[in-house]
C-alpha cells in the first residue's frame, strides 16, 4: 500500500502540474474573455464525465464488483466482465453522439447569455467524445485497481493533459480557443491507450466462461441508481455555479474555473490515500472483515484531512502569489490575478468538506449494496448552494458563487459523517470529530504564518518559496502541540524511508 501510494502520489502530482501547464497555456493564449468562457462550458461536458465515469460512480461500483470477484476466483471476473464491457461501451457510445447531436440545447441550458454561444456549440461537439473515453477510462481504471495495479490508473491524468497541451500548443493559431477542445477529445483517447496493455496482460479477459453465468449480477438498477444519483448531483455544483455566472460580465466563468482547478490541488492530493486503499476496504468486508475496514477508514479518514487541511492553509496565505506566478502572463492581467486569488480563498473554504466527501462515500459503496444515504446527503448539499449562490451572486457576484459552494459541499459531508456509522462502517465519529478539530487549529496557525511571510516579501516567487518552508513547519510544530496523532505518524514513516532515498 505504502508504494502503491508512493506511485499514485508522483504521477498525480505529474499530472496536476501537467494540468496547471495546460489552464497556463489557455490564460496566456486566450486570457480570460468570452473565447475562454465558451471553452469552460464546453469543458463542463468532460468535467461531469470524469467525475461520474472516473472518479466516482463507476468506480464506487465497478472496484467493489471486481473485489468481490475477485474473492470468488478468475471465473467470476470473466462473467462480470462479458456481463458488462460490452454493454457499457455501447451506451457510452450511444451517449457521445447524442450528445454532440443536441449540442445547442446543451450550450442554451448549461449557460443561458453566454456571449458566444456558437463557439461554446463548437466546442461541445468536440468535447461529448469524451462520454465514451472517460468511460472506458473509468472501467479499466476500477479493474486495475481490483486487481491492485495502481501504476497505469494513475498516469491517465499524465497522459490526459499532455493531449490537450500538445494540440493546444499545435493548433492553436489555426483553430483558436477549439484547439483546447479538440485536445480534451485526444487526451481522453489516450487515457485508454495507456491503460489498455495493463488490462489485456493482468485482467482475466482471454479466457472465456465455460457458460454464460445465469445469476443475477449485482451491478442492477438498484445500485447503479443510487450512486449515479450522487455523482451526478456532485458535479451538479458546477453547472449551478456556470449557470449563476454566465449573466456576469465576461471573465467570469474564467476566474472561478482557474480558481477552483489551483484550489482543489490539496483535495486531489488527499484523496489518492483513499483511492489506493478503497480496493482492500472492498475486499475486506466482501471477506467479512468489518474491523480490519472500519479501522483503515479512520486512518484514511485522518491522513486526508491532514493532507487537505495542510494544502488549504497555504492556498489561502498565498493566493495572489500563486496566481501571479502561474497565470499572469500574456493576456491573462493583475485584474484578473486580484480576481481569481480573492475567488481562490473563497473556495479553499469548502477544501475541508470536498475531501471528507470524496473520502467518506466510498464507505458507503464498499460493500456493493444499494444506498440512498450518499444522494439524499449530496441533494441537500446541493440546495444550500443553489440557496447561497441565489441570495448573494447580486450583490458579491463569482465571490456568493463560490461560498455557495463552499457551504453546500461542507452541509454535505457533515451528514455523511453523521450517518456512516448506521449506514455502512461504524466508526468513531467524536473521535473523527475531535481529531479534525485539532488539525484545523494548526492549519490555522500554519495560515497565520504564511500569510505574514508572504506579506512580508514583495517578489511572489520568493514569497512562495518561503510560505513552502514557513507552513509546513508551523503546521508541524502546531500539530505535535494539540496532539493530532497523523503527524508523529507521517513523520516517523517519513524517518524510515530517507535511508532509501539515497
Amino acid at each position: 500500500m505504502g508504494r502503491a501510494a508512493g506511485v499514485t502520489a508522483g504521477l498525480t502530482v505529474g499530472g496536476s502540474l501537467l494540468g496547471l501547464v495546460r489552464d497556463q497555456a489557455i490564460a496566456h493564449l486566450f486570457g480570460a474573455g468570452a473565447g475562454s468562457d465558451a471553452f469552460l462550458v464546453a469543458w463542463t461536458v468532460p468535467e461531469l464525465a470524469a467525475t461520474v465515469l472516473i472518479e466516482d460512480a463507476m468506480a464506487l461500483l465497478l472496484v467493489p464488483a471486481f473485489s468481490g470477484a475477485l474473492a470468488k476466483g478468475g471465473g467470476a471476473v470473466r462473467a462480470l466482465l462479458a456481463a458488462t464491457l460490452p454493454r457499457l461501451a455501447l451506451v457510452l457510445a450511444a451517449a457521445a453522439v447524442v450528445l454532440g447531436l443536441a449540442a445547442p440545447a446543451v450550450v442554451d441550458v448549461l449557460a443561458p447569455g453566454l456571449a458566444d454561444p456558437a463557439l461554446a456549440i463548437a466546442c461541445t461537439r468536440l468535447t461529448a467524445v469524451t462520454v465514451l473515453t472517460f468511460g472506458l477510462t473509468g472501467y479499466l481504471s476500477a479493474a486495475l485497481r481490483a486487481h491492485h495495479r495502481f501504476l497505469p490508473p494513475a498516469a491517465i491524468y499524465v497522459a490526459y493533459n499532455t493531449g490537450i497541451v500538445a494540440t493546444l500548443l499545435t493548433l492553436h493559431g489555426r483553430w483558436g480557443v477549439r484547439a483546447a477542445a479538440a485536445g480534451v477529445a485526444i487526451g481522453g483517447a489516450l487515457m485508454v491507450a495507456i491503460q489498455v496493455p495493463s488490462f489485456v496482460r493482468h485482467v482475466h479477459v482471454r479466457v472465456r466462461p465455460a457458460a454464460p453465468p445465469r445469476t443475477r449480477h449485482r451491478l442492477g438498477l438498484a445500485l447503479v441508481a443510487p450512486v449515479l444519483v450522487f455523482t451526478v448531483s456532485r458535479q451538479a455544483q458546477v453547472l449551478v455555479e456556470r449557470f449563476f455566472a454566465a449573466p456576469l460580465p465576461a471573465g467570469a466563468i474564467s476566474h472561478l474555473n482557474y480558481a477552483q482547478k489551483v484550489a482543489q490541488m490539496p483535495m486531489v492530493l488527499s484523496l489518492m490515500i483513499c483511492t489506493v486503499t478503497f480496493p482492500a476496504v472492498s475486499r475486506a468486508l466482501a471477506e467479512g472483515d468489518r474491523e480490519g475496514a472500519r479501522r483503515r477508514v479512520e486512518r484514511d479518514l485522518g491522513l486526508a484531512c491532514v493532507v487537505v487541511l495542510l494544502g488549504a492553509a497555504f492556498v489561502i496565505a498565498c493566493a495572489p502569489q500563486i496566481v501571479e506566478v502561474l497565470f499572469q502572463r500574456g493576456a491573462f492581467g493583475a485584474s484578473d490575478t486580484a480576481a481569481t486569488a480573492a475567488v481562490m480563498r473563497v473556495y479553499a473554504l469548502g477544501l475541508l468538506g470536498q475531501s471528507l466527501v470524496g473520502a467518506l462515500v466510498r464507505p458507503y459503496f464498499s460493500a456493493a449494496r444499494p444506498t440512498w444515504y450518499p444522494a439524499g446527503a449530496m441533494g441537500v448539499g446541493l440546495a444550500v448552494t443553489v440557496a447561497v449562490d441565489a441570495a448573494t451572486v447580486g450583490a458579491w457576484g463569482v465571490y456568493g458563487i463560490a461560498a455557495g459552494n463552499a457551504a453546500g459541499i461542507t452541509v454535505t459531508a457533515a451528514l455523511l459523517v453523521r450517518g456512516l456509522g448506521a449506514q455502512t462502517i461504524a466508526v468513531g465519529v467524536r473521535r473523527l470529530t475531535v481529531a479534525t478539530a485539532r488539525i484545523a487549529a494548526a492549519a490555522a496557525a500554519a495560515t497565520a504564518a504564511g500569510w505574514c511571510v508572504a506579506a512580508a516579501l514583495p517578489d511572489p516567487s520568493a514569497a512562495l518559496a518561503a510560505c513552502c518552508v514557513a507552513v509546513p513547519v508551523t503546521f508541524a510544530a502546531a500539530a505535535t502541540a494539540v496532539g493530532v496523532p497523523e503527524v508523529p505518524y507521517l513523520l516517523a514513516h517519513l524517518k524510515r524511508r530517507l535511508p532509501y532515498a539515497h
